[in-house]
């Protein structure tokens, strides 16, 4: 077997998976695992009716304008259903949009409507992300 040369091994290098850190839509790749997993750790606390723990991932101005952990949850619980227990969930990507990071989510609420949630989200002074706002909208997927 033949080595393979120089220029075939740098081609085959530079066509291998991207860094953690090459940025899609504007976002870091730290930056969209960081925003995952504050995503996915306060769909974990809805599902365990957690609220001191779901309310924790909201910024500042979301916790100041809810109050308590008690409000906020009866508002997820009433206008974020699919939220609350999803079936399933999948990250879509997250751009930057306007100066906000947001990230798309698609789900499969409770009862087996779809929808998909844009998350807005903010970086904090002490570099943590923190959930800013979500829109709900259905996206016409149905799982019986």
């Amino acid at each position: 077997m033949r080595p393979l040369p120089l220029l075939s091994i740098l081609l085959l290098l530079l066509a291998g998976p991207r860094p953690a850190t090459a940025t899609e839509g504007g976002v870091s790749g730290a930056d969209r695992a960081q925003i995952r997993s504050v995503i996915e750790r306060q769909l974990a606390a809805f599902a365990r009716d957690d609220g001191p723990a779901a309310f924790r991932f909201a910024s500042p101005a979301i916790r100041e304008y809810f109050g308590s952990a008690d409000r906020f949850m009866h508002m997820v619980e009433s206008d974020y259903g699919a939220l609350r227990r999803p079936r399933s969930v999948h990250f879509d990507g997250a751009r930057r949009s306007g100066g906000e990071v947001v990230q798309a989510v698609d789900v499969i609420g409770p009862d087996g409507t779809g929808a998909r949630a844009l998350y807005f989200m903010e970086r904090e002074k002490d570099g943590r992300w923190r959930i800013n706002g979500v829109r709900l909208a259905p996206n016409g997927q149905r799982e019986s």
